[in-house]
């Protein structure tokens, strides 16, 4: 019986989508579930699966094609055997691991492998059992192989052109590196094409600066009440919701009271008309291999400390993996980005259309203030509002930075809604 491999039904945002890299070839025996091609888009990268047990009897698309919602990409045999080339093609394909002291080794049964690491493990000849996992149940994620290359001399830039990397970049005469042995003087260059996800985002971010009237508004804020309930709380927070007491929690919980005063920060621009949102669905933005994402938490009013620190854990282990799907990235009123955790001190945001206002945190440091008259030491954040001045007034962006503010100099307003 032959069954077709089509393209999911992509997001009504996603026009089309690439496929990267067939991993398997015609002729050869693929099990239900198991990844053929990934899929890139504007936003994720997906993994096409075999829809059932088969042997690939045709390929109608190739490594780089552009394809559609529900387009035919190939088609298996359910009933028939694999082939004798496809066979030895898929036996060369079986990853042959060496380790540094060149002791051949298969891929160990009890090591778990995310898809992406695997496809890493396989290209690199890397031993996995040699790799600490730090994913769920010790899963060795692509992080991690990516650290291990790292630490043993290998770089992030040959392993991001390698997995990361349109099928376009592979095609070109490029160096994976620039020689060591480069001649003092000698001036190299590279030049590579942009990712579909580089493209969307810098698409959107002028899109933002070109529609949006964007001004920034700064504050800043002592971060003492704030960590010392961390530090107070965060062994007891840990043990019984299973989840790391971070900053973010605190200020998005902070952020949420503040957009229910102003509204309008909350709302949004379409044509001539202000669409005002009643639900509090707030983008985080994280960094992946793959470029900047901004997962969505939704209806955070209606979240916990801990469920807003497992989120976004979740997002963080979703990103690394390339796991993130269409609907985490899709939708959101209002976001927040934390450029601290790069060692950044101040900063203007740019908008994520087609919302109207986007919080920046920074690095905290410890700095003399006065305080009752008397110079004293805090640990200090600058604060930073972007927003859309067509709809957003002045006072009202600077009285919400305001209501963030107080709620974190006393978290107290945080747990009584104040």
């Amino acid at each position: 019986m032959l069954i077709e491999v089509k393209v999911p039904v992509l997001s009504e945002s996603i026009a089309d989508g690439t496929l990267v890299r067939w991993h398997k070839k015609v002729g050869e025996f693929v099990r239900r579930d198991e990844n053929l091609i990934d899929l890139e888009t504007d936003k994720v990268v997906l993994e096409i699966v075999a829809p059932s047990d088969g042997v690939i009897k045709k390929i109608s698309k190739a490594d780089g094609a552009l394809v559609v919602s529900d387009e035919v990409i190939a088609t298996i045999d359910s009933e028939a055997k694999a082939s004798v080339s496809g066979a030895a093609a898929a036996q060369d394909k079986v990853p042959v691991l060496v380790s540094d002291s060149a002791t051949v080794h298969t891929e160990s049964a009890d090591v778990l492998l995310s898809p992406a690491a695997r496809k890493l493990v396989a290209e690199k000849n890397i031993d996995p059992t040699r790799v600490a996992g730090t994913g769920r149940d010790h899963r060795v994620t692509k992080a991690d192989i990516v650290h291990y290359l790292e630490t043993r001399g290998g770089g992030r830039e040959e392993v991001e052109e390698t997995v990361v990397s349109s099928p376009v970049e592979r095609s070109l005469p490029i160096p994976e590196s620039v020689p060591s042995s480069v001649v003092a003087g000698q001036r190299v260059e590279k030049r590579v094409p942009m990712s579909r996800l580089r493209a969307r985002v810098a698409e959107r971010l002028k899109e933002a600066q070109n529609t949006a009237a964007i001004l920034t508004t700064f504050n800043e804020v002592n971060m003492q009440p704030v960590m010392s309930m961390r530090k107070k709380y965060k062994e007891l927070f840990e043990k019984q919701h299973g989840a790391r007491l971070g900053f973010m929690s605190f200020f998005t919980k902070a952020v949420t009271e503040a957009l229910k005063q102003f509204p309008v920060i909350n709302a949004s621009v379409d044509g001539k008309d202000i669409v005002y949102h009643g639900y509090f669905d707030i983008g985080i933005a994280i960094g992946s291999p793959r470029g900047l994402v901004v997962p969505i938490l939704r209806d955070v009013d209606q979240m916990s400390f801990a469920d807003i620190e497992k989120g976004i854990a979740e997002f963080g282990g979703k990103a690394k993996e390339g796991k993130l799907s269409l609907d985490d990235l899709t939708g959101g009123t209002f976001s927040i980005t934390n450029g601290g955790t790069f060692g950044s001190m101040l900063s203007t945001p740019i908008l994520n259309p087609p919302q109207s206002a986007i919080l920046g945190m920074h690095n905290i440091q410890e700095r003399a203030m006065v305080e009752n008259g008397e110079v004293v030491v805090l640990p200090m954040m600058y604060v930073a509002l972007s927003y859309d001045h067509r709809i957003i007034d002045g006072h009202e962006a600077v009285l919400f930075l305001v209501a963030i503010k107080n709620a974190l100099e006393d978290p107290a307003r945080l747990l009584l809604e104040l």
